[in-house]
């Protein structure tokens, strides 16, 4: 049967990230999207100037409304990018209302060592309550910090750094923990954390010198359309990590301005033909 994955993200149109990236992704791997669009831009906020922007707090619950009066079932809500603090409601009470639903939660507020100018700090604050709530979160490196209170320029410079990050996020609620984009020295790897084991893993990447947005959406959406599909984690955040670099990797080859985002419709056959590099390591 296709699992159903009520996504709430906002839509960006030009610039490859949030739904645009999602809803391919994940009907690649076999999972119906259904968007619960939080707000409309003309483009990603990155590199494109002045945006247009629609908040769309005033739709979600009704949406949600909507879907309840249609006995509409999901098996997966999976939060992103919120344009109000009121939307982390809204998305807590779409867990409520589907208590049996795999949760995810992208805490897009950051990156960088730096807040998204579009996250005010009463949203990030409330970002935790709504971590708290998830199954699995997948923050970078910055928004990890700050869901622990630390500067968000905070980087961990070991292995054990990591791993104590992973587990004090894990306390706050989320079963399973993926940290992204993770710099250490000369490693670069993805680490993430299954609370049920109480195993940490690494799947390490090669860097290209060039960053683009829309990685983490990318990295996310493949992750929950792998584990929604039975996979363990290791081999979630592998298979996660391995299509992220192929695309990364073929995008600098294209030489894309960096601003159009990761050229990865090119690279969905992968997903497709379930490929995978396993080179998963124990942290």
């Amino acid at each position: 049967m296709i699992k159903k994955a009520a996504s709430i993200h906002d839509l960006s149109g030009v610039g490859r990230c949030s739904l645009t990236v999602i809803i391919p992704v994940l009907s690649v791997m076999g999972v119906e999207v259904c968007p619960v669009p939080t707000a409309i831009l003309s483009t990603h906020t990155g590199g494109f100037g002045e945006v247009e922007m629609r908040d769309l707090t005033d739709y979600t619950l009704p949406a949600l409304s909507h879907y309840k009066r249609l006995g509409m079932e999901f098996d997966c809500i999976y939060s992103g990018f919120l344009a109000s603090v009121e939307q982390v409601d809204h998305c807590l009470e779409f867990f409520r209302t589907y208590p049996s639903a795999f949760k995810v939660v992208d805490p897009v507020m950051a990156d960088n060592g730096k807040p998204y100018r579009t996250c005010g700090e009463e949203l990030r604050r409330r970002m935790k309550d709504l971590a708290a709530a998830a199954d699995v979160i997948t923050p970078n490196t910055t928004e990890a910090a700050m869901l622990l209170g630390l500067d968000p320029g905070y980087m961990p410079s070991s292995h054990s750094d990591v791993k104590s990050m992973l587990s004090r996020l894990s306390s706050i609620g989320p079963k399973t923990v993926v940290i992204t984009s993770v710099y250490t020295g000369t490693e670069c790897y993805n680490a993430g954390y299954d609370s049920v084991t109480g195993k940490y893993w690494l799947v390490p990447f090669n860097r290209v010198s060039a960053n683009y947005p829309g990685t983490g959406d990318i990295f996310a959406a493949v992750l929950t359309g792998a584990l929604l599909d039975g996979d363990p984690l290791p081999l979630a955040m592998n298979r996660a990590s391995a299509f992220l670099e192929y695309s990364i990797k073929t995008t600098y080859a294209m030489g894309t301005p960096t601003r159009e985002g990761i050229c990865f419709e090119k690279c969905l056959g992968f997903l497709s033909e379930d490929r995978s590099l396993y080179d998963y390591e124990v942290l």
